[in-house]
């Protein structure tokens, strides 16, 4: 076409595109190839109308695609010709709320480059100014009310613009440009600090000032952090941390640790390229560093544990006290155990009493709480499917924690999942522990940020508010629930309440079935798949307590194709709190009633408690059978004397992760591996059986001889992978998923995938959600919605 016939065309843009500076993007490149039109966000995304030559508009396609800001993620754009209206010049529309909302929900992103140059200038109107933001970083998610994204549906619509940052909000040349949370000292939050009463006792500079004196003494500070409080003390201190862990009743559980720059974290941590780019990519989350020998860290940081959960500072707040610190504090969640994350001040006074020497707060309102996100880094498979930032990495992400810079960006289903279905929107609860929600529409899933155990009343509260949210926000009602198949779990109970209320199906989840669904759903499989399912414990179809799974499966239905050899869970749940009742139940399916006698060095058991042990695996009285792959873990844990008494769940299994790499487990050879029997059905049928007892029985043998237990745990990881390439070798099918909480192991995972991908499969495990039951809601999501579209279409 002549360039001088002019021709306009409607843009709908999908994807991350709000709260990222993509409007002002737009407008700036618009005006920069001098086409008329507009842009609008919507509940949708956004819509850009542009009139101009054809060549011209070209340009303007293929540039909206190349330049977007880097926080945007352009998910889909759709283009088509509309009349030309022969408008003069370019503008920003108000946003309209025609439709349903899509994938719009930005996330909170770390302080950016640009803004930290501010922060540190003296002759900027924002030096030192603990919130200011652009239209490229900062809080969103944690802020937003309501959608689409605008400063009236954020908790900053109470923070009228002073003359100076209306201006900016309203000239396209300005990095600030429609920057909905913006701010300065004369018309935004301010930071004051209160002693452990609630009172105050500075404001502004001062109480900066004062907060990192007291953390200087060893004192223990909350800080109102963008998502929730932390408790900071000084991660050099031994007697501090101590403090901090007697207060928290925290005996070992692993502090994060907040580090004032990068040469910092690898002043005392080894840390690879990509562990370095995750640390400073915008999402900022902790990230799992090995700490090195000479590190300058308080030992009770982490006992026993070679990782650091390091990470840089995200928000200007955090930077501000870093600056003046220079050494790494512990950033923990403020919370007490099993609760959530406190975001409100007062509350904070009432919850952290007892804890908290001084609370550092700000009056910016925080909409909802969102913890710090966890992810490990370990060597990429040849399956490892291809994100904005996985592409960028040579590594594989293992997220362990999903939550600040990740939620709740939604899952984009992959070979038409929404043309399969045909549903309205799907709600999905998620499990007990580790808890997220999601909420399914068309081809999209949004999982809500880690919410943790709901042991609570308070942990419930937060359930509930993010079930809520989720609707809220994207301004949709569930046609269909979806939940565990445990029906004694808080969230299973809430989804039979909800879905009787709404009138709408409830699709109760095999807990294992979810989570080789929700690697599935994240890699965009369809049809079969063998899934190894292995975690702590999950309610099976046939009432008993599952672990260690071998299923083929696709998303409307499963058939156990192997398990984990049965033994007594001795106790029921005390024995995932005591690893010693694992050991003493696999030796007694090894030797029976020998087993009170049997004596180890490395086993702890009083004479007493041996008998009642006995006596409980004799009639079974409190002690269910179960396939767990975790509890296994724990007995060899006790059996080594690598973990006795564990105060936090995986601390067992961690140990013997631990041992392993000790022994130089990562180049450990697959022949010296324990080795475990496939035992086939019987003629009447049933389900292959992995048989571990020859590895256990192997095991004790080392023991017996004095063998150390680093070659005995390292030994363990070999023995599993080999178990699983057998069983994926009888199973016949080309791809194998790997899931559940036992795969957060990156030394298993590594072992496994290897194994695997040398006996020529195709392997698939997480990054984009964690592998633990964090990641449960989107796999009772998809195959509810496959279900129910099943059934539908009978």
């Amino acid at each position: 076409m002549n360039e001088t016939l002019a021709q306009r065309v409607r843009i709908d843009v999908d994807g991350t595109v709000q709260g990222v500076g993509f409007r002002p993007f737009v407008y700036r490149l618009a005006h920069e190839l001098e086409l008329s039109g507009w842009v609008s966000n919507t509940v949708n995304g956004v819509s850009i109308e542009v009139e101009g030559g054809a060549p011209t508009i070209e340009t303007f396609l293929r540039r909206l695609k190349d330049e977007a800001p880097a926080s945007a993620c352009v998910d889909g754009m759709r283009t088509y010709g509309i009349p030309v209206q022969d408008d003069r010049g370019f503008a920003i529309h108000r946003s309209t709320e025609r439709g349903r909302p899509s994938l719009v929900i930005p996330p909170d992103l770390a302080t950016c480059s640009d803004c930290l140059r501010e922060l540190a200038d003296s002759s900027d109107r924002r030096f030192r100014y603990p919130f200011l933001t652009c239209t490229q970083c900062g809080p969103r998610y944690s802020l937003l009310t309501a959608m689409p994204y605008e400063r009236s549906y954020t908790t900053m619509g109470g923070f009228p613009l002073c003359v100076d940052c209306l201006a900016e909000y309203e000239t396209e040349s300005d990095r600030r440009f429609h920057a909905e949370q913006t701010a300065c000292s004369a018309c935004g939050p301010y930071v004051r600090l209160w002693d452990e009463q609630g009172y105050e006792t500075e404001r502004g500079e001062e109480a900066l000032l004062r907060a990192n004196a007291l953390l200087c003494e060893g004192l223990v500070v909350a800080v109102k952090a963008l998502g929730g409080f932390q408790l900071w003390v000084d991660a050099g201190s031994e007697e501090a941390v101590r403090r901090l862990r007697a207060r928290k009743q925290r005996p070992d559980k692993p502090y994060a640790v907040l580090f004032p720059s990068i040469d910092a974290v690898h002043a005392d941590c080894v840390v690879s390229a990509d562990e370095e780019a995750i640390l400073r990519s915008p999402q900022a989350p902790i990230v799992l560093v090995r700490k090195r020998s000479g590190a300058q860290l308080a030992e009770s940081v982490a006992p026993g544990n070679p990782y650091i959960g390091a990470m840089l500072p995200a928000t200007p707040l955090h930077h501000l006290l870093m600056q003046d610190l220079q050494r790494p504090m512990v950033a923990t969640s403020g919370n007490r155990a099993e609760e959530p994350i406190v975001i409100d001040e007062r509350e904070a006074v009432i919850r952290l009493k007892g804890i908290a020497d001084a609370f550092l707060i700000h009056d910016r309102p925080i909409a909802r709480p969102v913890d710090d996100s966890v992810v490990r880094v370990v060597p990429a498979g040849s399956q490892a499917r291809e994100t904005e930032q996985q592409d960028k990495l040579k590594a594989q992400v293992i997220m362990l924690r999903r939550a600040r810079g990740y939620a709740p960006q939604a899952i984009r289903l992959e070979n038409g999942f929404g043309e399969k279905t045909g549903l309205g929107s799907v709600l999905a609860v998620g499990g007990h522990l580790k808890n997220t929600v999601a909420l399914l529409r068309e081809d999209r899933v949004w999982l809500s940020q880690h919410l943790g155990d709901l042991s609570t009343l308070e942990a419930d509260a937060a359930f509930r508010q993010a079930v809520g949210d989720l609707q809220r926000l994207l301004k949709t009602e569930p046609q269909l629930i979806a939940c565990d198949l445990h029906p004694d779990y808080r969230s299973s109970r809430f989804a039979r309440e909800l879905a009787s209320s709404l009138s709408v199906p409830l699709v109760p989840v095999q807990h294992h079935h979810a989570h080789v669904a929700s690697c599935m759903a994240e890699h965009g499989l369809d049809g079969e798949v063998l899934g190894i399912a292995w975690d702590g414990a999950g309610y099976g179809t046939d009432g008993q307590v599952w672990g260690g799974e071998f299923l083929i499966a696709g998303y409307q239905r499963f058939r156990r194709f192997a398990h984990l050899r049965p033994f007594r869970l001795l106790g029921g749940e005390a024995a995932m709190k005591e690893p010693r009742r694992s050991a003493a139940a696999v030796l007694w399916e090894i030797m029976g009633e020998r087993m009170p006698g049997y004596r180890l060095p490395s086993w702890e058991a009083a004479d007493d408690q041996r008998a009642q042990f006995a006596a409980l695996l004799r009639s079974g009285l409190a002690s269910p059978w179960t396939t767990s792959m975790g509890r296994l873990f724990d007995a060899v844990a006790s059996l080594t004397g690598l973990c006795r008494q564990p105060s936090f769940e995986g601390q067992a299994a961690m140990a013997v992760e631990f041992a392993a790499e000790r022994a130089g487990g990562h180049e450990a050879s697959f022949a010296s591996g324990y080795s475990v029997d496939l035992v086939e059905p019987d003629s009447s049928g049933g389900t292959r059986v992995v048989d571990w007892r020859p590895m256990v029985s192997a095991l004790l043998d080392d023991l017996r001889r004095g063998c150390n237990p680093e070659q005995i745990a390292a030994r363990f990881h070999v023995g599993l992978a080999a178990g699983i390439v057998c069983v994926a070798q009888a199973a016949g099918l080309p791809r194998v998923v790997l899931t559940g909480g036992c795969f957060q192991n990156g030394l298993l995972l590594s072992f496994t995938r290897q194994r695997l991908e040398e006996a020529g499969f195709a392997v698939y495990s997480h990054s984009l959600v964690p592998s633990n039951d964090g990641g449960l809601s989107l796999g009772q999501a998809v195959i509810a919605a496959r279900i129910s579209s099943e059934e539908q279409s009978l």
